[in-house]
């Protein structure tokens, strides 16, 4: 071999054996932080959308309730006035006595109120309840004494119920519709002979010798029955009071309109408990003359109900951004 082959030989590039790529410390901690940073960097931007969609909600739907508040029904220039009373008078704060005469005063001094109906459906209730009821639509009638107030009964108008409709002018009726029940009832039950049978002992401290008289689990006591009864005849005779009151003359001498039955709407009209047949809108176009008709009645405010939904959506979308939770709005 020539020399100069030898050193082409000694001097060609000799192969570099294979390495093991061994990550030291310094590389692992390196890529664990930029790992972290990744992630902070992509939670800090799922906020910042979580919170830009929450914004985005809640401006429309503000827009919407503003919008629809411009574009609101017109109201007519002259109607006639509805405010409900039904189901159960007294046994929550939208049949209060409070809160329905407020809906009726509105009814009243609204300009453009022609005439006011009490759209009655109900059964009775409270006797206080309604005997305030019955006194405060009194004194509007006189306060507004040129806005006629009639009462539309639809499918019942009874005890309570008919308390209400006696402070109208004039009834209205269904001549399927169930009208009167002026009486007053207590309810109530024994266990006495229960308790007996099951070998149970009652023991009750009382202060004051009358205070248990309603307790079910005690033996009746026919003295504590008169007071009951005495007191049912007082509440009775103050119903009794108000119909006489509020009917006059057009009531019967039918000794069985004070007590306590029902009758339908067509034998109420014979027996003077009612006026005559009538809807709500036949009673509005035929009496009052204002076919027209605006509902007073409380209704449910949506629009208060929709931007408590949204603030409650707003403080759930800032509380997970301020915590770092998971919570998706996509």
């Amino acid at each position: 071999m020539k020399e100069s082959d030898n050193n082409q030989v000694a001097d060609a590039p000799r192969p570099t054996e294979p390495s093991s790529q061994k990550v030291g410390p310094v590389a692992s901690e390196q890529a664990i932080l930029t790992l972290l940073e990744e992630y902070r960097k992509d939670r800090i931007w799922r906020r910042w959308f979580r919170l830009g969609v929450g914004v985005v909600v809640m401006g429309g739907a503000i827009a919407i309730v503003f919008l629809s508040g411009l574009e609101g029904e017109v109201v007519p220039e002259t109607y006639t006035a509805v405010v409900e009373v039904s189901g159960v008078i007294g046994i929550d704060d939208d049949s209060s006595a409070s809160v329905l005469e407020a809906q009726f005063e509105k009814a009243f001094a609204a300009p453009g109120t022609e005439g006011v109906i009490a759209l009655i459906n109900s059964p009775g209730g409270s006797p206080v309840q309604s005997g305030q009821l019955h006194r405060a639509l009194h004194r509007l009638r006189e306060r507004y004494a040129q806005i006629p107030l009639y009462a539309v009964i639809t499918d019942i108008g009874a005890s309570g119920g008919y308390y209400v409709a006696v402070a109208a002018e004039r009834i209205f009726v269904d001549p399927a519709s169930i009208v009167g029940s002026i009486g007053v009832v207590l309810n109530g039950f024994g266990f006495v002979d229960s308790l007996e049978k099951l070998g149970i002992e009652r023991r009750v401290l009382t202060a004051g010798k009358h205070k248990a008289m309603l307790d079910p689990f005690s033996p009746a006591r026919a003295q504590e029955q008169r007071y009951l009864q005495v007191m049912l005849n007082t509440i009775h005779q103050q119903f009794i009071r108000a119909v006489t009151a509020g009917r006059g003359d057009r009531l019967s001498e039918n000794p069985e309109v004070f007590s306590g039955r029902v009758w339908t709407g067509e034998h109420a009209i014979s027996i003077g408990l009612a006026d005559g047949f009538g809807s709500v809108r036949e009673v509005a176009r035929d009496v009052v003359g204002a076919p027209e008709i605006v509902d007073f009645s409380a209704q449910p405010n949506w629009k208060l109900k929709l931007l408590d939904q949204l603030e409650l959506r707003a403080m759930n979308v800032l509380k997970a951004s301020a915590s770092g939770s998971d919570l998706r709005l996509y």
